[in-house]
């Protein structure tokens, strides 16, 4: 009899120790911008947590604020702040206004053909150039080409930053090439000459950066705040978060989290000790 109980003691806990502990699912997702970043954040997140399972996707932030909405994922990315809008949408049906957490810094870039030998512009140029008014290379010294502004998607959060710091109360220019995705300029501008468009930094790789007001976009030039173009980027929730969506934010802006980010190489950590 005594052996019988010690056969049943060590299966149950040969079971219960063998048994996967149950998995906690995240669904974030959002800005094209932060995707590689997020990506990132995920992976080393769950190489420390083997209970958790995140699933990221990009699409835009304006389309992850309505995925978010409609209850379909627990997380939103974005590369920019709810509109009035968007909180009047989500005071409606959660009686809530959203909580947006910021968790790292983007330098959003002026990507160029490498071959274009107009390295430097400022904040004017720019907002000629993408609202029409200068057209040509040749009006900036450079050749006699015709400019081919590329843009996102007005569903892009960094279509709206782009509109409201550079354009103001200018518009876009209606003949623009227009992107889905941050991918898709980078690898549009590397093809074309006479191209130029803009992104967030974490898709340097291969690209030709301009300057801004002579100054290049860089960990060091975001540290001391000489970068004209720097902004936040968010986690959005419907709620406070709670539980283990809590603990993958809370994670994200703790010292190893943030160490994460600048060890990426994609994008800028929140805090300055983390340098």
């Amino acid at each position: 009899m005594k052996k019988l109980l010690l056969f049943i003691i060590i299966t149950i806990f040969y079971s219960c120790s063998h048994n996967p502990a149950p998995v906690s699912r995240i669904i974030i997702k959002g800005s094209d911008t932060i995707l590689p970043l997020v990506e990132t954040l995920a992976r080393e997140y769950m190489k420390r947590n083997e209970t958790i399972s995140i699933y990221v996707e990009g699409g835009g932030t304006a389309l992850g604020i309505k995925t978010l909405s409609r209850g379909e994922s627990d997380i939103c990315t974005a590369s920019r702040l709810l509109t009035a809008e968007e909180n009047k949408t989500i005071a409606e049906k959660y009686n809530a206004l959203g909580v947006s957490v910021f968790f790292a810094k983007d330098a959003l870039s002026i990507y160029i053909n490498p071959e274009n030998k107009i390295r430097n512009f400022s904040i004017k140029q720019l907002k000629d150039i993408f609202s029409g008014k200068i057209k040509n290379w040749k009006e900036l010294g450079g050749k006699n080409l015709e400019i081919i502004p590329v843009t996102r998607t007005p569903n892009s959060g960094t279509y709206l930053y782009f509109k409201d710091h550079i354009l103001q109360e200018e518009s876009y220019i209606q003949n623009s090439v227009t992107k889905n995705t941050t991918k898709e300029i980078a690898d549009f501008i590397i093809k074309e000459k006479a191209a130029i468009g803009y992104g967030g930094i974490g898709y340097k790789e291969g690209q030709t950066l301009a300057a801004i007001n002579n100054i290049y976009p860089s960990e060091k030039t975001v540290i001391n705040g000489t970068y004209p173009i720097v902004r936040y980027l968010y986690f959005i929730t419907i709620n406070n978060p709670q539980q283990h969506i809590k603990k993958f934010i809370d994670w994200t802006i703790s010292t190893e989290g943030q160490q994460v980010i600048r060890q990426s190489g994609l994008y800028f950590p929140i805090w300055e000790k983390v340098y």
